[in-house]
């Protein structure tokens, strides 16, 4: 009798992390909620007080990452060329992987969870951030869908990034979910009213105390080309020149005002070579003369046979500046590890071979210095905040989000785009080749876009940004403080807990959803 109730209480918390992972993935969907994802997390913070913290963590974590990026398994299906069965159980060995960081902070959580207090409100968030960076960090790293980019609606949450970067929104994040956790659990209403009044009291303030602004001078004029040219799986001649066609024509429209700025997306010239194909290079070199200067996406193969994916700026009297990708996508531009593990170059086929540029440049337009980040690169905070502290005034971003279909993913991408304007205090331009399109002001707000599957120019004008953000500043502060207080949190609580039960009433571990 006794067993099967174990088994009854250990299945009900099972569903209860199912549904938890569920309501967290429901905040990277399209539509961004503003009270939701201060409530969202709830569910995982109080698996700390079940029986088995780190496997209903793993659970939360499994359920959350397969709900939260289903579309890798269809690109898989669709471009890799793999079997539903195949891309299905690949996705679910990426979920288990994400999903061991969720059992790490149940697991290591649970004894701060367990003390309460100060101690938990203080060290549970900083724990997360930990996590987060670690995320970013291992193999390459996959910072995607931080608990930060929850709140890109919540009003003040991007301009506070500008200080606080977005460890430190995703630290709020948790700290608000675990406010109410706490009022739910414990007996400590007051604590948890204060772990939700602290971010409600930051977000009002961030607009007051912007940083940056705007350089001297007039706005210079962008064109952003969004021709929705679906990939190709297999390379077709006809439907190749034809989405060619529409591109050249799109960008002689476009050039409607001397000195305009027209953008091309990522992989919007497939699969031409410009350095190579003279054909290629002779229509560049044709709208770039009609006054406008092109900046366009191409891979290219250098003397020493090494692939690059660059992005190229043409000047109308023809002048080129390039700047190489940093930040290659794993199993995508390259294989890792394919020399120890030669099976792996055969299941990712279709992943190119490219060699990552080892420095930072800028691309230099009329007053503007640019920082492009080609596509995945964008989602790496630190690595926008070093172009902006190299010099650059405006960001751009090319993307091809195409891969992923009619999902969450563009969006997903998104919001990463808008927290890197904030975080940095600098106008963004995006050009995607299916959308999401856009032009981002300096405090992450849209100044106007094309969503997925439109066709169009996007108009509008720059003026680009000086002075340095407090994140851009010292990118690696709230970082450094997150490892500080977690670790220092989990120390603290590996002391008897005999030591302070004078003080500390002991919370309700048993809580059941």
């Amino acid at each position: 009798m006794r067993t099967q109730r174990r088994s009854l209480v250990l299945l009900t918390w099972l569903a209860f992390a199912a549904l938890g992972g569920l309501l967290w993935a429901s905040q990277f969907e399209p539509r961004a909620y503003v009270l939701a994802p201060w409530l969202a997390l709830v569910p995982l913070l109080l698996l700390m007080g079940s029986p088995r913290p780190a496997l209903l963590g793993f659970v939360h974590g499994v359920v959350y990452w397969v709900a939260s990026i289903p579309w890798i398994a269809s690109t898989l299906v669709t471009y890799g060329q793999l079997p539903a069965w195949l891309s299905w159980a690949l996705l679910g060995l990426l979920a288990s992987y994400l999903a061991l960081f969720h059992a790490a902070f149940t697991g290591f959580g649970a004894r701060l969870w367990g003390r309460g207090g100060w101690s938990a409100m203080v060290g549970l968030p900083a724990l997360w951030v930990v996590l987060e960076l670690l995320r970013g960090w291992i193999a390459s790293g996959f910072p995607w869908n931080i608990a930060a980019y929850a709140w890109v609606d919540v009003p003040g949450a991007l301009p506070l990034s500008s200080w606080l970067g977005p460890w430190g929104i995703s630290y709020l994040v948790v700290l608000a979910n675990l406010g109410v956790a706490m009022a739910i659990a414990m007996r400590r209403p007051r604590l948890g009213a204060i772990a939700v009044l602290v971010p409600l009291t930051l977000l009002p303030l961030a607009g007051r105390f912007a940083h940056g602004e705007a350089r001297p001078g007039p706005p210079q004029t962008v064109r952003l080309l969004q021709p929705n040219i679906a990939n190709l799986v297999h390379y077709e001649p006809l439907p190749a020149m034809r989405n060619y066609a529409r591109l050249v024509s799109m960008s002689e429209g476009a050039c409607d005002r001397a000195g305009a700025l027209v953008v091309w997306p990522e992989s919007a010239g497939w699969p031409f070579d410009y350095p190579r194909d003279a054909n290629f290079r002779d229509d560049l070199h044709r709208l770039a003369a009609r006054g406008c200067p092109i900046l366009f996406n191409t891979a290219f193969q250098e003397s020493d046979k090494r692939w690059r994916n660059a992005a190229f700026l043409l000047l109308p009297d023809l002048r080129e500046q390039r700047a190489d990708k940093r930040h290659l996508v794993p199993f995508g531009e390259y294989v890792p590890a394919k020399a120890l593990f030669p099976f792996l170059d055969s299941l990712a086929r279709n992943a190119g071979d490219f060699t990552a540029a080892s420095e930072l440049r800028l691309l230099d337009w009329g007053r503007e210095k640019l920082a492009v980040a080609i596509c995945f690169e964008v989602i790496f905070p630190g690595e926008v905040a070093e172009a902006v502290r190299g010099g650059a005034t405006a960001l751009v971003t090319i993307t091809n989000d195409a891969w992923y279909g009619d999902t969450s993913a563009p969006w997903q991408h998104f919001r990463a785009v808008r927290f890197r304007a904030a975080e940095e205090r600098r106008p963004l331009v995006r050009a995607a080749i299916t959308g999401i399109s856009a032009l981002v002001r300096a405090d992450g707000s849209v100044a106007s876009q094309l969503g997925p599957y439109q066709q169009g120019v996007l108009r509008g004008e720059v003026v680009g940004g000086v002075g340095l953000s407090p994140y851009a500043r010292r990118p690696w502060l709230g970082p450094a403080l997150a490892w500080v207080l977690a670790i220092g949190a989990l120390v603290l609580v590996r002391r008897p807990f005999a030591t302070l039960r004078a003080s500390t009433p002991p919370p309700t571990r048993n809580f059941a959803p």
